[in-house]
C-alpha cells in the first residue's frame, strides 16, 4: 500500500452484460476461464437469492481498519461490487449490518471481504451479498491508510477496477469486461450441454462424459 489514494472509478460494466452473468453460476463460469482465477477461502454470509453480479469497486485497507470502506460508501455506485483488500486479517471485523445496509441503500450490488465481518445473525437474513473470510465480534480501527480504485488481491486473486464480479453458493469470481461478451457465449453452450446431460439422466439415456455407459 502506497498510503492515501482515492482514484477515479473505472467505467462501469454493461448493465445487460452483468445481469446475464447473474443468471449463471460461478462454477460454470470458473470452467471457461480455464478453472484458474477466483478468490480462494470466502463464503456467503447472506441469505443466498441467486447470484450477486456487478462491477468491482476496489478498496485496499490496512489490516482491522476501516476508514477507507467508509470513504468508499460515499463514493459507490448503483451496480458497484465494493471489494475490499482486508489483508485476510480475521482478528477484527471491517463491515456490519449498519455499513451493508447503507452499502444496500445506495444500490450497491454486495460486498466481498478479504477479511472478517460482524453482525453475522442479522447478514444471513439480509439477501444483500456479503461474502468474507470470517465472522467475529471485535470492532476494526478508523485510522487508515487506504486505496480506492487500485488492483486488490482477494483470496490470492487480483481484482482490478471495473472488473465484474460474480458471486454464489460457490464463492467469488471476477474477469475483465473486456472478454465478457465472449466469455458470456461460452458460458450459455456450457449451459445448454449441461442441461442436456441432465436431461439424459433423467430420460435413462445417458452414456457417460466418454461415451461409455455411466458408472
Amino acid at each position: 500500500m502506497t498510503g492515501n489514494r482515492v482514484l477515479p472509478g473505472a467505467p462501469q460494466a454493461d448493465a445487460a452484460l452483468v445481469a446475464a452473468f447473474a443468471e449463471s453460476s460461478t462454477a460454470i463460469i470458473s470452467d471457461n476461464l480455464h478453472r484458474l482465477p477466483g478468490a480462494i477461502g470466502l463464503q456467503p454470509f447472506h441469505k443466498v437469492n441467486g447470484a450477486m453480479a456487478g462491477t468491482a469497486f476496489t478498496v485496499r485497507v490496512a489490516a482491522g481498519d476501516n476508514l477507507f470502506i467508509h470513504k468508499a460508501l460515499d463514493l459507490v455506485r448503483p451496480g458497484d461490487v465494493i471489494v475490499v483488500d482486508g489483508d485476510g486479517e480475521t482478528n477484527r471485523a471491517l463491515i456490519g449490518e449498519i455499513m451493508t445496509t447503507l452499502a444496500h441503500s445506495r444500490g450497491a450490488a454486495g460486498f466481498v471481504i478479504n477479511g472478517a465481518i460482524r453482525d453475522a445473525g442479522a447478514i444471513a437474513k439480509s439477501e444483500f451479498p456479503c461474502f468474507a473470510r470470517s465472522a467475529i465480534h471485535r470492532g476494526p480501527y478508523k485510522n487508515g491508510p487506504g486505496e480506492i480504485n487500485v488492483s486488490v488481491s482477494i483470496g490470492g486473486f487480483v481484482i482490478e477496477p471495473g472488473d465484474i464480479v460474480v458471486g454464489d453458493e460457490d464463492g467469488i469470481v471476477a474477469f475483465p469486461q473486456s472478454i465478457a461478451a465472449e466469455l458470456l457465449k461460452a458460458v450459455h453452450a456450457q449451459e445448454k450441454k449441461e442441461e442436456d446431460i441432465l436431461n439424459s439422466i433423467r430420460a435413462g439415456t445417458y452414456t457417460g462424459a466418454y461415451g461409455k455407459p455411466a458408472a
